[in-house]
């Protein structure tokens, strides 16, 4: 089934360790853990977010 390949990730903030984004990813290209540089509110500017298990 073509949905197996693309799973569900959450993105926590690497400063506040809040989950503030959940995204998906293609597991075959994507093999490690994805880092992103996404806004947290909570600290009110762009932090390195990574995903979370």
């Amino acid at each position: 089934m073509a949905s197996d390949k693309r799973v569900k990730v959450t993105l926590a903030c690497e400063v506040c360790k809040r989950r503030n984004y959940i995204t998906v990813k293609n597991k075959n290209n994507d093999r490690e853990r994805i880092e992103m540089k996404k806004y947290c509110r909570w600290d009110r500017q762009h932090t390195l977010h990574r995903e979370t298990r």
